[in-house]
């Protein structure tokens, strides 16, 4: 397999024969070794997908068909065997299927060197105790849905072993899998997941409707998606679940493009390792929604159409996951460049264990907990981002916000920068609602928010900019509305709070009040007295040059104002409704 990746620094290229998406290895940085989980790596699309991957041209002479009817079917070749209604291809080729199985299966048995296309051309397979498709034998299978046609696998409700393999999804695949084509696919599991992949799943082309009891997509080593997809996902646990328990590297996800529409009882896109996502349009609902933020996630998790899984242990696997409740959720990096977002989740609706980097992308995010979290360091350069509902808007033990154009709501603090991990990412929506072990992430003093570009509004019911460690302000515009009452500040921190250049504008209570710490630029801040939503408030020179007219969404009684026009020593009018404040910048 062709392994490409790039660190930030270096570009490193691991050729070992290409057959799919890219699996990086570990980095070496200095003189240590890091995993990848916890290094940012970059992979482009055209080494991501061989040129196999997008073939959707068969011909028909050259071709086996395979006519399905109802409990057997009929082949022209040897490479076929046909055991009642168990369909086996052993040879490599291409094969095209029409027509139905009852009760049936389609097995790929072939060489471990065969490259096997089925051509699904109008199928419909059910099997009631196992795959529909099980892939068990070849170096990798392409699976193209003939153009126009609308295709069905499904699972009947229950899994029995036919061989030392738990299969367990209404498409199993011990291989290399590929989707592509301009058809349709329908995949029902009401008893596991919809499609299994133990190796690389590609996606190219297709329509596909996946309902399942458990994950729709479950993949061990990676998913890689672009082109012309169209994914709708109705999952019982995570819609979108990629993640090798043997190897921490693996468990990556790839996207480049499509449609994806999840709703899922868990996670709605989760990668073990890694996450890089350049474009594609996402309808995410993640545990219900945001409303399910502050209640017990359901009793019933996994189930399917009001009726249990069939499989016994799925309960066990089902309590390990069941918090668990996010939009997109990496255990690594995770990095996003491109797409349109939207998310409304129980818990964190974008979630790193490790850093996320926003480049770009338009988002329209609602969520019970977190609307970004990083466990390290979360850095937004660019992108368009609105968040109507959240907890706390952005939070991670770094906050490195260079560009962008950022609007939220929380009912907590806006930003917040605080060392250690949030025990929330593992427990579901609010801090110790479902029972987790604490709430929230750690003070240890080392958390850091720098702000250098890019326009940041946030209304907060908590702390405007809560830094547990230091605040470094030089570039942007910032409007910080906070509430004028309770135990919160507008701009709130540990050990320094320092701006040197970009506009601040902040409204809220006086009673925690704090301004910077130090600054290379003229700061006002001045006690008001309680003042209602809506007064207007206007800041200008002794001449009446006017530098600020605002009119803050919620009460307060404390303005803080800094801009590289203020002078420090010089005095300004600050008009508050009809109430005017003369105050000398520091």
């Amino acid at each position: 397999m062709k392994k490409l990746f790039f660190t930030v620094l270096s570009v490193f290229l691991l050729l070992a024969g290409f057959s799919g998406c890219l699996k990086p290895e570990n980095t070496v940085t200095g003189a240590e070794t890091t995993s990848e989980n916890t290094e940012k790596t970059y992979v482009s699309k055209s080494d991501t997908f061989s040129d196999s991957d997008y073939e959707t041209d068969y011909g028909e002479s050259g071709s086996v068909q395979i006519q399905l009817q109802g409990d057997s079917a009929e082949a022209g070749s040897d490479s076929v065997k046909i055991s009642g209604s168990a369909v086996s291809v052993t040879e490599e080729g291409t094969y095209i299927l029409s027509g139905s199985l009852d009760d049936g299966m389609i097995i790929i048995d072939a060489p471990d060197t065969a490259k096997v296309r089925l051509v699904l051309s109008g199928v419909n397979i059910n099997c009631e105790t196992s795959a529909a498709l099980y892939i068990l034998s070849a170096d990798k299978v392409f699976v193209t849905l003939a153009d126009g046609s609308e295709n069905t696998l499904s699972n009947g409700g229950t899994f029995t072993a036919i061989d030392d393999n738990s299969i367990d999804g209404a498409v199993f695949s011990k291989q290399d899998l590929t989707l592509n084509g301009t058809g349709s696919l329908s995949v029902i599991s009401p008893a596991g997941h919809g499609v299994v992949c133990k190796d690389d799943l590609v996606i190219t082309g297709g329509t596909y409707d996946v309902t399942s009891a458990s994950h729709g997509l479950d993949v061990n080593d990676s998913i890689c998606i672009t082109g012309d997809v169209s994914l709708t996902i109705d999952a019982g646990k995570d819609g979108i679940h990629s993640e090798n328990n043997d190897d921490d590297s693996l468990g990556l996800v790839y996207i480049f493009g499509g449609v994806i529409d999840v709703e899922s009882e868990g996670d709605g896109i989760r990668a073990g390792a890694s996450m890089q996502i350049e474009d594609g349009v996402f309808q995410i609902l993640a545990g219900g929604g945001s409303e399910n933020g502050s209640k017990e996630n359901s009793g019933f998790y996994g189930g399917f159409m009001g009726r249990a899984p069939g499989r016994s242990s799925q309960s066990s696997e089902a309590q390990t996951d069941q918090a668990s409740m996010k939009g997109i959720k990496s255990a690594g990096a995770m990095m996003i460049s491109r797409g349109d977002f939207s998310i409304d989740s129980a818990d964190d609706a974008v979630h790193s264990n490790a850093s996320i980097t926003v480049s770009g992308g338009v988002f329209e995010i609602a969520t019970g907990d977190d609307a970004f979290h990083a466990d390290d360091t979360l850095t937004v350069t660019d992108g368009q981002i609105n968040i109507s509902e959240s907890y706390e808007g952005l939070e991670a033990l770094h906050l490195d916000i260079q560009g962008g154009d950022i609007a939220l709501v929380a009912s907590d603090d806006g930003l917040n920068a605080a060392g250690g991990t949030d025990f929330s990412g593992m427990t579901g929506g609010r801090d110790g609602m479902f029972g987790g072990p604490g709430g929230g992430m750690s003070s240890n003093s080392d958390g850091s928010i720098t702000i250098s570009g890019g326009t940041l509004s946030v209304t907060a019911s908590g702390d405007g900019i809560d830094a547990n460690g230091s605040v470094e302000i030089s570039g942007g515009m910032i409007t910080i509305v906070g509430p004028a009452q309770g135990d919160t500040a507008t701009l709130d921190y540990d050990t320094s709070a320092v701006i040197t250049g970009g506009t601040f504008i902040g409204t809220g209570a006086a009673g925690m009040a704090r301004t910077f710490s130090d600054s290379e630029q003229g700061v006002i801040a001045v006690s008001v007295g309680s003042q209602a939503a809506g007064t207007s408030v206007t800041i200008a020179d002794s001449k009446g040059n006017v530098f600020l007219t605002h009119e803050p969404d919620l009460s307060f009684s404390l303005i803080i104002f800094s801009s590289p026009d203020l002078t420090a020593g010089e005095t300004y009018v600050v008009t508050v409704g009809t109430n005017v404040v003369r105050t000398q910048a520091k």
